[in-house]
């Protein structure tokens, strides 16, 4: 692959797993910051060149800047008057933080464009979700907070990835969604390189519908295998969680083939099957007997279990049909035992496909 020539300005904002991960991508070709509010992490990332609370074991580029001033860091992804390159400003803080995170930004853009008029920033987010307590996708909170003025460019960053995977530099391909066409090409010029695959896509909503539903498939499959159901349940889980996924989408604007790529099934089957997946491993905990309340006792979290009731609760509103996503929350939040919401699965009505 052709390798950036340019060695652009990166902030990162979010020192978990995937922040850390994505810094430590980008630092070998371009100028690195990575933010976080944890003093005490920053001090530990600058002395050992590793994220030991998030990613451990894995060393991180020496060149990477580390940084618990918020202003400094945005300022370092932002453009400036000594340099035409585009910076970008990446978003790594998990979707029930990005109001806030949002919010500081654009206190601190606005105070920016006093000292370099007119700034306009490059603005990407990688949060996978709803927001639990407005049911938002995240483009919707982002466009709430930042209006619809049209000045800096926004766009999400997904795909079927494990953090650790891409911080031990294995391959793996990602989906830039945004209107904006200058933000895709920077985030290509940031990313795109061996072992890093980047793909466009305008289509927003769907990126971000394949992001979130794909976690509360993923439990369904977890619960499934923990119940030792076999191979043929599994993909009939992901089949028709697929098909759960686009009919979803579809109906909130998305296009009905984002959801046969990268942030639809790629993320699907990624998050349904492998390993590494921590809403597989609620789904194999539920499934082997374990309570939700045990499971979260446990230290195991994961983005599905919060998601789940917002989709569930949006899908009513919205009238379309989720008997995936109803059977997973009636086993989360109604205390339904796992194979009473598995036969109720099973009992529905045939119908075609």
């Amino acid at each position: 692959m052709g390798l950036s020539k340019r060695r652009l300005r990166v902030s990162v904002l979010g020192a978990g797993a995937w922040g850390t991960a994505l810094a430590a991508a980008a630092a070998p070709y371009h100028d690195v910051c990575l933010w976080a509010r944890d003093t005490d992490l920053i001090q530990s990332m600058s002395v050992h060149h590793c994220n030991a609370r998030y990613l451990p074991e894995m060393a991180l580029p020496t060149s990477i800047r580390f940084t618990a001033d918020l202003a400094q860091a945005i300022a370092h992804g932002c453009p400036s008057q000594a340099s035409n390159a585009p910076a970008l400003i990446i978003l790594g803080t998990p979707v029930i933080g990005l109001r806030e995170m949002c919010m500081q930004l654009v206190q601190h853009l606005d105070r920016s464009s006093l000292t370099v008029p007119h700034t306009t920033a490059s603005l990407v987010w990688t949060c996978k979700g709803l927001d639990p307590h407005s049911g938002q996708l995240p483009h919707e909170i982002v466009a709430e907070v930042f209006g619809d003025s049209g000045q800096h460019e926004l766009g999400v960053l997904s795909g079927p990835s494990f953090a650790k995977e891409v911080a031990q530099g294995l391959p793996v391909a990602l989906t830039i969604a945004s209107h904006h066409e200058a933000l895709r090409a920077t985030v290509r010029e940031v990313f795109h390189h061996d072992p890093i695959r980047i793909y466009g896509t305008t289509d927003i909503i769907g990126v971000e519908v394949g992001g979130a539903l794909k976690n509360i498939m993923a439990i369904a499959c977890g619960i499934a295998d923990g119940l030792a159901l076999g191979n043929n349940a599994r993909a009939a889980l992901i089949t028709r969680g697929l098909a759960e996924m686009t009919r979803f989408g579809v109906r909130i604007g998305a296009d009905a083939t984002t959801f046969s790529g990268l942030t639809g099934l790629g993320d699907l089957v990624l998050t349904a099957t492998g390993e590494l997946s921590r809403n597989r491993q609620v789904g194999l905990a539920l499934g082997k007997g374990q309570s939700l309340p045990e499971v979260l006792a446990s230290g195991l979290t994961a983005e599905g279990v919060r998601c789940a009731q917002a989709v569930r609760s949006r899908a009513k509103k919205l009238e379309v049909d989720m008997p995936i996503t109803d059977s997973v929350c009636q086993v989360l939040f109604n205390h339904v035992p796992v194979k009473q919401a598995v036969s109720q699965l099973l009992a529905r009505e045939a119908k075609s496909e």
